[in-house]
């Protein structure tokens, strides 16, 4: 492991290895502070169950956007720089509503502003995923491909500890602690952060160099294109090598006025710098559209997004029926989450080992099949037969969150391999980064039916009669996406090419 980290750090640099290690960890650290969010809309604000899902779905919505973030880090470079600066920007947004939240009463104790200031947290957040997910890509091309697994590995380990440090420290905070501290608290991670991004170094952009070469230049969009089977031959950036040849050719009229031409050509360049971001904006927008409009990628993606939106998301109505109900501990759903952590782990590892050669559509089944296992596991709980059989509650919540967890990550693996399968060349990160997007927008979606679902049925605090009919309903919901697995590639494993 020691040797590891060192080839790690000779590669990379011990400066940005720390950074992309924190940024992850940061991210997993999370469930520490949105525990104690929890706990504010329900005890606090006396939110009901559908208000709350209502909070979070809006609050988390900066997530299905990353692509924006990507774009414009790409195309508008700040004096020179397209990764460090955007990163200060996203830190920055994803430190400050904590501080303010942590010292000001009134606002937290507003929805209305509770929400907004959650949502510019999330958007901070989910910018700065998109630029240090952007900078290990760049750091891995310059000449540094064989430590590419490496570094995404080490990538994940710090998230799932940080997830696994959050969830155990949260439950306990929420313990001992006012809600109000614990915001402050977390503030502590973002505040490092934006203090070690100063120690990273970013070659400058130069001002007469193209600003996004991988959409703007017409040999990468040939690249792009491969066989013409993602972009039309008519491409909107061909046209432009024959302008500058132009361009060239009537600069070189004229010897006597050379100086002058000189001359120009530097202001020209100088003032056309906002239209050439625009124009590299224009291209990269265009690139993802024609790309994404292609069937072989816009039928799985769609199938992705409807396993997503038509299954209602109860994970809210499930939590305050675990605490008002069932009269868990926040220790207590802080060590189940650890113990979800875990699971996903346990998944991602179980995949790896004895499902990666099975047809993903086959593994994309099983995993809904399981996940109605898991809504049966609910019901049960819920109707509280597991006490006609003598098994505690607790029981049924810990191995409900391991197992949902681990067969999410057997429902997640095949959107990664086919995501990276599905991505042309020139344009991965920022493709990638609209696939994520997709399938953040299906879960914020899923939350709304699911908040629809629980108001539909009058499912409030203190009255969860309605639950198990609601449970029912997601159980059902879950086998529609089965339905159209003809979305996803027949022959697609998680080794094919």
């Amino acid at each position: 492991m020691i040797q590891w980290l060192k080839r790690l750090r000779a590669a990379f640099g011990a400066s940005f290895l720390w950074l992309v290690c924190l940024v992850y960890f940061t991210q997993g650290f999370r469930s520490f502070v949105w525990t104690a969010v929890s706990y504010q809309l329900k005890d606090r604000l006396k939110l009901s169950p559908s208000s709350s899902q209502f909070v979070f779905s809006i609050a988390f919505f900066p997530w299905s956007i990353k692509p924006l973030y990507g774009i414009v880090s790409d195309c508008i470079p700040i004096k020179g720089r397209k990764r460090v600066p955007y990163l200060v920007i996203a830190t920055v947004l994803s430190l400050v509503p904590w501080l303010i939240l942590g010292l000001n009463a009134t606002l937290r104790s507003s929805k209305w502003n509770l929400m907004t200031f959650l949502t510019v947290q999330n958007l901070g957040s989910a910018m700065a995923d998109v630029v240090v997910d952007a900078m290990i890509a760049e750091a891995v091309r310059r000449e540094r491909a064989l430590f590419a697994g490496d570094l995404q590995s080490i990538s994940w380990f710090s998230m799932a500890l940080g997830g696994i440090c959050g969830s155990l420290s949260g439950g306990y905070a929420l313990t001992n602690l006012q809600i109000h501290t614990i915001f402050l608290l977390f503030s502590v991670l973002p505040s490092i952060q934006l203090l070690s991004c100063g120690l990273v170094e970013e070659k400058s952009v130069t001002v007469d160099s193209k600003v996004l070469p991988e959409f703007y230049d017409s040999s990468s969009v040939d690249g792009v294109n491969g066989n013409s089977s993602f972009l039309d031959e008519d491409s909107f950036s061909e046209k432009k090598p024959n302008s500058s040849m132009i361009r060239r050719k009537k600069s070189s009229k004229g010897g006597k006025n050379k100086r002058v031409t000189g001359k120009s050509q530097i202001a020209e360049k100088v003032d056309s710098l906002p239209s050439r971001w625009f124009r590299s904006l224009k291209a990269a927008t265009l690139s993802l559209c024609h790309a994404f409009k292609q069937p072989l990628i816009l039928r799985p993606m769609a199938w992705f997004f409807l396993a997503h939106v038509s299954i209602p998301n109860l994970s809210t109505v499930m939590f305050y029926y675990q605490t008002e109900f069932l009269s868990l501990e926040a220790s207590f759903l802080g060590t189940a989450r650890v113990v979800g952590w875990l699971g996903l782990m346990l998944g991602t590892f179980v995949y790896n080992q004895y499902l990666k050669t099975m047809k993903l559509r086959r593994i994309l089944m099983l995993s809904h099949v399981g996940l109605s296992f898991l809504g049966l596991l609910d019901m049960v709980l819920v109707s509280r037969v597991n006490l006609t059989y003598g098994i505690s509650d607790r029981i049924m919540v810990l191995c409900g969150s391991a197992l949902s967890d681990a067969i999410n990550q057997f429902k997640f693996m095949p959107f990664l391999i086919l995501s990276g399968q599905l991505c042309p060349p020139g344009i991965e990160g920022t493709l990638f980064a609209l696939f994520m997007s997709i399938n953040n927008l299906g879960s914020t979606l899923g939350s709304f039916v699911g908040a629809g679902v629980a108001s539909t049925l009058n499912i409030s605090s203190g009255s969860f009669d309605n639950l198990p009919l609601g449970i029912a309903i997601q159980v059902l919901c879950t086998f529609i996406p089965v339905g159209f697995l003809f979305l996803i590639p027949k022959e697609v494993t998680g080794v094919s090419a």
